[in-house]
């Protein structure tokens, strides 16, 4: 079962899907996605660890996702629900790091995601709903969450939009 949670900044999202991944009895891994390159992200990567029940796993990679779930899938036991958090910062990150890797791990990322034998909880933002960026990179960045969400919205059994909070439930 693969859920993706979607939603604007502060909706909501995270806590949402933190609490999807409580309710599962499977061995939940934190699959991360930012970098603390600076003072305030570093405390708000902080903060979100402190909230995070210890006993979760943490895996924290801002490129190779695909990488990451293709370990867990063929750790030789059974596979562990993965929280993948969160979509645009993985999406920022691979624009950053060029044209050959943004393809190829995307690419990789949604083949592991179809192969994954177990739960996945995938948290994304919703930037459709927005104003337009005024600068190329930005717009690009925009149009390309916007794709990558298209493309998770197919392989995932649900999504779900957080909305200031409250989930909507978009697909089932």
């Amino acid at each position: 079962m693969h859920t993706l949670v979607i939603g604007g900044v502060r909706s909501g999202k995270t806590a949402l899907a933190e609490r999807l991944a409580c309710n599962t009895d499977d061995e939940v891994v934190y699959l991360a996605t930012a970098t603390a390159g600076d003072d305030e992200m570093r405390r708000r990567i902080d903060r979100h660890q402190r909230q995070r029940p210890v006993n979760w796993g943490l895996s924290e990679e801002p490129l190779a996702l695909a990488s990451v779930l293709a370990l867990y899938a063929s750790a030789g036991q059974k596979a562990p629900c993965i929280l993948v958090d969160c979509m645009s910062l993985w999406v920022s990150n691979l624009l950053h790091a060029g044209e050959t890797v943004f393809a190829w791990e995307r690419e990789q990322f949604l083949t592991q995601l179809a192969q994954y034998p177990g739960k996945l909880i995938i948290v994304s933002n919703e930037v459709g709903l927005g104003i337009i960026g005024m600068d190329p990179l930005t717009r690009r960045f925009g149009d390309e969450l916007g794709w990558l969400n298209q493309a998770l919205t197919e392989r995932c059994d649900t999504v779900v939009m957080s909305v200031a909070g409250l989930a909507v439930t978009l697909k089932s």
